[in-house]
């Protein structure tokens, strides 16, 4: 599938650029970071609050809600959520909580339902959140039913997935929240993919494994069996959008551009964008047919996360040929992420409180690191 590339030419020079002169987009100086900020309770569950809790984060994907009726259930950092596409097509967050006693309406999922019944008590709800009936209501007494909808939690869809926010009554503007990684998002169009498969992985702590996703120094040391056979290391074109990042690799056929004019030049050849939306999302590995989509989640401690992989096809796969293709790319993002990058993250966290360190350093060419750590400070503050 091609994505806009209306801005691939610029993009392609300046990798090619870094690739003649073996150099790369760096920021201004070494960043250190206290190992505290990847180790300190208090800091953590602070930071969770403010940075996750209290900005939108992607909840699902656009498609993930075919139709009317259509919802998806989750628990996101101890928060249920239930996401539902109502009759009018218009997408609503709610806490996935009966008012009642609650019980969670639906357990965790997809699948498509008119009507939400809690399966304590039976009370039941539209798929607008509204509360329509109370089994054997006239024996339990009067209640304002306009009072006792789902809690609502602000919402919007845009650029193909579905945004919210973890904490009711605290409202957003998503086109203000993305600023101008909104035109890059959409020019994905995320809400043409078709899913081939989801997976939740177990991975090491929110700060370490997150780190991962916003460099690519380690590519050839960390990844030459997988991603690091396309990539060059240690290459990356940057550029920044509020607290949101684009980066671009140089694939290992850059270098065949040298000899060719630019009028011969197929730009989307020769680099790979990872979408990073802070503070959890990444959108990478697009390669001609198939994308992956990473949501990032903390867990209930700083040494733990969940990280759902989803994996995009164009089309679903019909022939032989184009499953192998499916599969050979599902299984290379899982081993890249899974069995290389986390698998370092594990050992990081293992021994992360020995004393070895008191801080960590982040290098002037980690500049997507060290611009992700400045707005986790600046939202948290």
């Amino acid at each position: 599938m091609s994505t806009n590339t209306d801005d691939a030419m610029p993009l392609v020079r300046r990798a090619l650029a870094h690739f003649v002169a073996r150099t790369t987009d760096q920021a201004a100086g070494i960043m250190p970071m206290p190992v505290a900020a990847y180790t300190d309770p208090d800091r953590y569950r602070h930071e969770i609050d403010r940075v996750f809790k209290r900005q939108p984060i992607a909840l699902c994907l656009s498609i993930e809600l075919p139709g009317p009726g259509s919802y998806v259930a989750l628990d996101l950092l101890g928060v249920p959520v239930l996401v539902v596409r109502g009759s009018d097509g218009a997408v609503r967050a709610f806490l996935n909580v009966c008012r009642h006693r609650g019980a969670q309406l639906c357990p965790h999922g997809s699948g498509s339902a008119r009507v939400f019944a809690c399966p304590y008590h039976a009370w039941t709800y539209d798929d607008q959140g509204a509360l329509i009936g109370r089994y054997r209501g006239e024996t339990f007494g009067d209640v304002n039913a306009a009072e006792l909808g789902l809690t609502p939690l602000a919402c919007a869809e845009r650029a193909g997935l579905i945004w919210g926010v973890l904490t009711p009554g605290v409202s957003f503007g998503i086109d203000d929240w993305l600023e101008g990684m909104l035109e890059p998002l959409a020019g994905l169009r995320l809400d043409s993919w078709q899913i081939y498969t989801q997976r939740d992985l177990p991975g090491p702590g929110w700060k370490v494994a997150l780190d991962g996703y916003l460099e690519v120094y380690h590519h050839d040391s960390v990844h030459g069996r997988t991603v690091g056979k396309h990539t060059v290391g240690n290459l990356l074109v940057w550029d920044t959008f509020g607290p949101h990042q684009r980066l671009v690799f140089g694939r290992r056929t850059l270098g065949e551009l040298r000899d060719q004019p630019e009028s011969e030049w197929e730009p989307e050849q020769h680099i790979r964008r990872v979408h990073s939306v802070f503070p959890n999302l990444s959108i990478s590995g697009i390669l001609g047919d198939h994308c992956l989509v990473s949501q990032v989640f903390p867990g209930p401690t700083p040494d733990t996360t969940i990280t759902r992989q989803t994996v995009l096809c164009a089309t679903l796969p019909e022939t032989d040929e184009e499953r192998e293709a499916a599969d050979t790319f599902s299984a290379m993002t899982l081993q890249a992420v899974q069995d290389e990058d986390y698998q370092i993250g594990f050992g990081i966290q293992a021994a992360i409180r020995s004393g070895a360190n008191t801080e960590f350093l982040f290098g002037r060419n980690e500049p997507a690191v060290q611009h992700y750590h400045r707005w986790v400070a600046k939202l948290s503050a």
